[in-house]
């Protein structure tokens, strides 16, 4: 079947280039990996991957008052028993476990 449908889509610069250096190394084009997600959505009746919220152990917004102590008071204690890291190495190991 001849291809004759057009699709336009608006796309982060940067995320189009990273994507399209992984499908050149492929050697996928990114007409057909467009194809190849749209037949996966058919087969699957809906998005070939999960589609949610992550779970963040520490959600505050989720957390009632007691959990909330609980939570500072492990980090206090952390604190007095020196079981501590650089703030600097926290965030960026916070980053690359929820990929932020």
């Amino acid at each position: 079947m001849a291809k004759s449908a057009n699709l336009y889509a608006r796309i982060e610069p940067d995320v189009k280039e990273k994507a399209e250096i992984i499908l050149n190394a492929l050697g996928i084009s990114a007409s057909n990996a467009i194809t190849m997600f749209y037949k996966q959505i058919i087969l699957q009746k809906g998005l070939p991957f999960e589609v949610k919220l992550p779970e963040h152990p520490l959600d505050i917004s989720r957390m009632t008052d007691e959990h909330l102590h609980t939570e500072l008071e492990k980090g206090y204690a952390n604190m007095q028993a020196e079981r501590t890291i650089p703030a600097a190495e926290a965030f960026m190991d916070i980053r690359k476990e929820y990929g932020i």
